[in-house]
């Protein structure tokens, strides 16, 4: 079979039984792969509490992993979130998911809980489960030296053993399987590490027709001036936007109470680079390197990242916010989650933590110790205990990314209609309403947005799935890709085809939440945005956002979708008449 293996691997840590079993082909043409084969996967188990041992956690390759195509060494990581109670799926790219390719499998479902904690090592064809009691405790980089040649690993920290709502599972490359608490998910099974080798190589249907595409893609990615130019990401990786958002007024501080942080140049992308002698680094294969390290190796913060521990914080420290991403990555906590649970934690007091405090305050988290035990739960929940439920910005429960909704409707809508909640990457409507030249005037406007995020998630569950990296959508498209695919695996694929995809997963995964109570009055925005203006300055008004004109627009998006007027479905075997 080309582009896939055809095999999933089982496994249950209660009894350590395992299994390989046959993906049946249909489902693979139709769901690809990544989010797309997970959520799929998903379908007799999505109404389980995210804790419940026979919940899967399920790691997912695609069909062009294992290939040269530009960014496609990507795999995502499914289950039901703890922090939202949500449908949840995360990406991540590296040697990881390119080695549990070259392994013979296109996915791993893991169930049950073992009694004691365990590591899953993969090498090829055989299986073990290794006792990890001596792993239970140790940060991250100790657990993948630990773990030194067995291949790639994939591991959480304390806050994963821990059951920190927001715990992330990392890579040894230092990639994060960042949203959602899927770490926790992984800490309630004892399982500490997932360890991947193989030497299977992939297979190409059509060479010519794949050569072509792959250098019309990195044709694509060459003119991008958004990708390569002066000021791309490949030069200075995703901070490059702190001064773009500060330009638009949209850059959330002090808890979202303002969207203007003065000093915020201190940790953009050319004050990394120059205080931190940032180089290139990035996901294993891809050409655009767009993460950074500094000149000793260590992991730079990201964009969101970068913002939420400085403007969201009030910290304009470059050394403080560094050394916090450094910390969370250690500990595997997800760095939006846990800086913006910290400013709501701060507003609330009246007295945001200040740079020194934030290390033992991270430390707390993990181990739920202190103040971290009502930390550890996140914004919502820690919100509604001290009383002050209307400062958790978050939506579905998940804590938002680093984009004011005032200074961008589309990803206002963005971020309600999102099915595993406040996030910027179900959509990502960046490149139509932040990036282009001049300023959009048209981000103030939801005239429109209810088709563009329907095309926009439908476009990146494709993306999701095939998997590929979404940043190589700022020079190429689905035509590309789709060309790609039909190489890869000798079957036609059209890029109407893939958006149908795409649908059919978003879809979906709004059928699982709606069948787990969700519905319109979860897909809403904190009153914040309502009744209070941002920052505005240098010819900018930030209003707050017109709530009879969200309203409008999002009906207009339940329409388009097929939903009925509660965001919900009409046919309760909408499930059924699905591939």
């Amino acid at each position: 079979m080309n582009g896939w293996t055809g095999k999933i691997l089982r496994v249950d840590l209660t009894d350590s039984s395992h299994t390989i079993d046959e993906i049946p082909r249909q489902l693979l043409e139709e769901y690809l792969g990544g989010r797309g084969l997970g959520v799929r996967l998903m379908r007799d188990h999505f109404h389980l509490d995210p804790f419940d041992p026979a919940m899967p956690l399920i790691f997912a390759v695609g069909p062009l992993c294992g290939t040269s195509a530009p960014t496609a060494a990507r795999m995502s990581v499914v289950s039901r979130s703890p922090l939202t109670g949500t449908i949840c799926d995360c990406s991540a790219g590296g040697r990881f998911a390119w080695n549990l390719k070259a392994s013979g499998l296109d996915a791993v479902f893991i169930t049950g809980r073992s009694p004691q904690p365990v590591t899953l090592a993969i090498d090829g064809n055989n299986l073990e489960i290794i006792p990890a009691a001596g792993l239970w405790g140790l940060n991250v980089s100790a657990t993948v030296a630990a773990l030194k040649g067995r291949g790639s690993v994939a591991a959480i920290g304390p806050a994963g053993e821990n059951c920190v709502l927001f715990a992330c599972i990392m890579t040894g490359e230092g990639n994060s399987i960042g949203r959602g608490g899927l770490g926790a998910v992984m800490g309630c099974k004892n399982l500490k590490a997932v360890t991947v080798n193989g030497d299977r190589k992939a297979e190409i249907a059509d060479t010519v027709l794949f050569d072509k595409a792959r250098r019309d893609i990195i044709r694509l990615f060459k003119a991008s001036p958004v990708i390569f130019g002066p000021l791309g990401i490949a030069e200075f990786g995703t901070p490059v936007l702190v001064d773009l958002m500060a330009q638009r007024r949209m850059a959330p501080t002090s808890n979202f109470s303002k969207t203007y942080f003065e000093t915020s140049g201190n940790y953009s992308g050319p004050a990394l680079k120059a205080g931190c002698g940032a180089k290139k680094d990035g996901c294993y294969g891809c050409p655009i390197q767009c993460k950074k390290s500094s000149a000793d190796g260590v992991h730079l913060p990201e964009y969101e990242t970068a913002s939420h521990f400085g403007a969201l914080n009030n910290i304009d420290s470059l050394q403080s916010i560094v050394a916090s991403n450094h910390l969370c990555n250690e500990l595997g906590l997800d760095t939006i989650s846990a800086a913006a649970t910290l400013s709501a934690w701060g507003e609330i007091r009246g007295n945001f933590p200040t740079e020194s405090e934030i290390p033992d305050l991270l430390m707390s988290i993990a181990t739920k110790s202190g103040d971290g035990n009502i930390l550890s739960l996140g914004s919502r929940r820690l919100a509604e205990r001290m009383g002050r439920a209307e400062l958790s910005m978050s939506v579905k429960s998940m804590e938002l990314p680093a984009y004011d909704p005032r200074g961008a409707y589309g990803m206002a809508l963005a971020y309600c209609t999102s099915a595993r909640g406040g996030c910027h990457l179900r959509a990502y409507p960046i490149s139509h309403e932040i990036l282009r030249k001049p300023v959009p005037t048209d981000r103030f406007s939801f005239s429109g947005k209810a088709r563009i995020i329907t095309i926009a998630e439908d476009t990146n569950a494709t993306v999701d799935s095939l998997v590929a990296c979404k940043f190589a959508f700022f020079g190429a498209s689905l035509e590309e890709y789709a060309e790609l695919l039909t190489a890869t695996t000798g079957i036609e694929y059209s890029p109407q085809r893939l958006k149908e995809i795409g649908r059919r997963i978003c879809l979906t995964e709004r059928f699982y939440n709606c069948s787990n109570g969700f519905s319109r009055a979860d897909d809403v925005l904190p009153e914040r945005f309502f009744s209070e203006a941002g920052s505005s300055g240098d010819d900018i008004r930030i209003n707050p956002i017109d709530r009879l004109r969200f309203d409008e627009e999002l009906d207009k998006y339940y329409r388009i979708r097929g939903l009925n007027a509660n965001g919900c479905f009409d046919d309760p075997e909408f499930l059924e008449k699905l591939p």
